[in-house]
């Protein structure tokens, strides 16, 4: 129902409440059916309120004077010590200023918080900062916030029970926000580790700041009527930065987008959102959270990886991938092939239990024994070896080759490859015997994207690269709750404060801990420039490596680089009303779909066209999206404002693949003064491309110390 009301306290509040019962009441004919219907009104950022209506009468509410849009709430889904090392943030960095960070608030919309957890303590943080308008919700099993946890907030619209094991307070039961929010802004803690696997000191991107969250995610439903409530009162309450690890299965319009629309509020009052990019990678297009004016982060390894080793009685050594911190006590365990030990009294084959599927497996050949398993993910094969009494499992996957999983039983995940090399052994003996090692730390090649991380193109704004940048989200160590198991199977003892992590959902804290440090050095610094800050200054990733080969749709303008960040000589700004003009070149906007976004009563009738559409949105990278089979030509309009040194003269360098042809006018930037701003046009130009041809290049701007890059990407596609 439009921007904020022009007063934002307790009593405007009440009376934008009252408005929206006499609105439900015209709809359902009586107040009693009208407080039934309404379940979260908003008014602190933005106005508006979530109801359960039929679709008749949706279109009666929609017909409504002052109401903006009308769209159906849907379920969403939650999708880090060596981190910050390998992406060269090494504490003494962090710790240069503290008096800064502690100014920066770093809002969390999430499954909750751990308060006890040591990541969020307050021994010596000063006081709160005086903007901080944000509250706790206490309970008697939530007693308390503090100086470093500022707020805590939970938003329940649902009718539904209460899942099992949840909290009705800001508590986390699933571990997903105490790991973010630890990763994000959590303090330093010596001698972190998962059972001794992974030890060192654990610490947040911006460790002095002020964490609040957020919970509108309950048992891994997150729900778009929680999330915008959410994130009306972290903009109203004085948050700085925004980290969202949830996201929708699959990409959804801008105007169809919670987190799109609660970002562009966010976006409007100063404060810049990062969110994931998805977990439903490596396939094109994939990326979710597209939004242009918010930040959308990629998952990518760090050097260290989670080796499990396989010792056959053979003296052969298998290398496996898991996170596995058993210590098997005997020497050797009969092994088994799935296949080979299938229930069949309960009507199950070998096809049923090569997959080690839920009672597949005969009790009596399985007890006391490793299992080798196939795997399709709709079971659990290590949850069906532990229930049929087996006592380890050697899973065969191909899917995830870089992932490491903690499971119920000792286990390690191994290639179809080698896995020939296991079932040989088998075969080959009347005896086979087997040892799974606990997992060791190891070395690897990096970075390199996530398998699971969701790949671009941008499906809605086809000449805006998504995702942004990539971040550490591969076997991230971060704080955890102590009341659940670390493999989240209820029959699981081991409880830790630490538990390791794969996502997007991982590496989105890490780089809103980076914005946040940023932020503490400027604090004038728009949403845009930040962003522009983070990814003109990021580490450029190696395209040949396995996993990097969708070169920029995997890692967007590459890897994270904090200290480079605080320091990028130029920046690409952008606001409100070049976000609108981009819209409007949009064929699917018009004035109710640009409304459903902005949250006013803007018109693209109001609003001045420009000649390239989204290719002139200021943007840090530059996409140009063509169709296959014929020569192309796109030119681009970037307006940079120097940040770094007030007389300075950058001069462009452009790489590219011989297919592309670049042209930049003017190729020298001469400044006078810092804040001032220079622009010039980038020509992209090329004969006909294959379709699905995906090339890259680079446009940087070089002057003593800086180098501000921005990569180019230009992909034929048939749609």
């Amino acid at each position: 129902m439009g921007s904020n009301p022009s007063k934002s306290d307790v009593n405007s509040l009440k009376a934008t409440s009252s408005v929206y019962l006499g609105m439900l009441k015209s709809v359902h004919g009586s107040y009693e059916e009208a407080k039934k219907s309404l379940r979260v009104s908003y008014g602190k950022s933005f106005r508006g309120f979530a109801a359960m209506l039929s679709p008749s009468y949706v279109q009666r509410l929609s017909d409504m004077h002052g109401v903006v849009s009308v769209f159906e709430s849907k379920n969403l889904q939650p999708l880090t010590t060596r981190s910050w090392d390998f992406i060269g943030f090494p504490a003494s960095a962090q710790t240069n200023h503290l008096d800064y960070q502690s100014d920066i608030i770093i809002g969390l919309v999430d499954s909750g918080i751990w308060p006890e957890s040591e990541s969020f303590i307050d021994k010596g943080i000063g006081p709160i900062p005086s903007k901080w308008r944000g509250g706790c919700n206490t309970t008697s099993g939530f007693p308390a916030c503090n100086r470093k946890l500022v707020g805590a907030k939970f938003y329940r619209s649902s009718l539904r029970e209460l899942p099992t094991g949840e909290y009705l307070s800001p508590r986390d039961s699933a571990g997903h926000g105490t790991h973010t929010s630890s990763t994000a802004a959590g303090n330093f803690i010596k001698n972190a580790s998962l059972y001794g696997i992974a030890q060192g000191e654990s610490r947040g991107g911006v460790p002095g700041a002020r964490v609040a969250m957020y919970k509108a995610c309950w048992s891994y439903r997150c729900n778009d009527a929680d999330i915008l409530a959410a994130i009306d009162d972290a903009i109203y309450d004085g948050v700085d930065i925004l980290s969202v690890s949830i996201g929708f299965i699959f990409p959804r319009p801008y105007f169809q987008d919670s987190i799109a629309i609660g970002a562009f509020h966010a976006m409007k009052r100063g404060i810049l959102l990062a969110n994931s990019a998805g977990n439903s990678g490596p396939d094109i297009p994939s990326v979710i959270n597209n939004a242009p004016w918010s930040l959308t982060v990629a998952a990518s390894s760090i050097d260290r990886k989670m080796k499990t080793q396989i010792l056959l009685g053979n003296k052969i050594s298998i290398m496996g991938i898991a996170i596995n911190t058993y210590t098997m006590e005997k020497q050797w365990y009969p092994l088994v092939y799935g296949g080979d030990v299938a229930n069949v009294s309960g009507g199950f084959t070998s096809a049923n239990s090569s997959y080690c599927q839920y009672s597949s497996l005969d009790h009596k050949k399985v007890k006391g024994k490793i299992v080798i398993c196939n795997t399709d993910y709709l079971d659990s094969p290590d949850h069906s070896v532990y229930l049929a009494d087996g006592v380890g499992a050697i899973l065969i996957s191909d899917a995830s080759p870089n992932e490491a999983s903690t499971f119920l039983n000792p286990a390690s995940s191994i290639t179809s490859k080698q896995a020939k090399i296991v079932l040989s052994y088998v075969n080959s003996t009347r005896s086979p015997v087997a040892k799974i090692k606990k997992t060791a730390n190891s070395n690897g090649v990096a970075p390199i994207v996530a398998s699971f991380s969701s790949r671009g193109y941008n499906p809605f704004t086809l000449d805006i690269l998504k995702p942004d940048i990539t971040a550490p989200g591969l076997e991230i160590l971060a704080s955890f709750i102590p009341n659940i198991s670390i493999s989240g199977w209820p029959e699981d003892k081991r409880r830790s404060n630490f538990n390791i992590m794969s996502g997007t959902s991982m590496s989105c804290p890490h780089a809103a801990g980076v914005a946040g440090f940023v932020k503490s050095y400027h604090q004038d610094w728009s949403p845009a420039a930040i962003k522009s800050a983070l990814m003109t200054t990021a580490f450029e990733l190696d395209s040949n490596l396995p996993g990097n080969r969708d070169a920029e749709f995997g890692y967007g303008a590459g890897q994270i680089n904090p200290m480079k960040a605080i320091d990028p000589g130029l920046v690409y700004d952008a606001g409100v009303n070049d976000y609108m003009k981009m819209l409007c070149m949009d064929e699917a906007y018009n004035d109710t779909t640009l409304r459903l976004v902005t949250g006013d009563y803007s018109s693209c009738a109001n609003i001045t066209k420009v000649k390239n559409g989204a290719r002139e949105l200021n943007y840090p990278s530059i996409m140009v999206f063509t169709a296959p089979g014929r020569s192309f030509q796109a030119e681009f309009l970037r307006t940079v404002t120097n940040v770094g040194v007030a007389k300075s003269t950058y001069r462009a360098i452009v790489t590219s693949h011989s297919g592309i042809k670049v042209m930049v006018e003017p190729n020298i930037l001469s400044f006078s003064s810092l804040n001032q701003k220079l622009s010039y046009v980038v020509t992209v130009k090329g004969g006909s491309l294959v379709n699905n041809t995906l090339l890259s290049g680079a446009l940087s701007w070089s002057y003593a110390k800086y180098t501000v890059r921005s990569p180019i990407s230009v992909f034929a596609n048939s749609m």
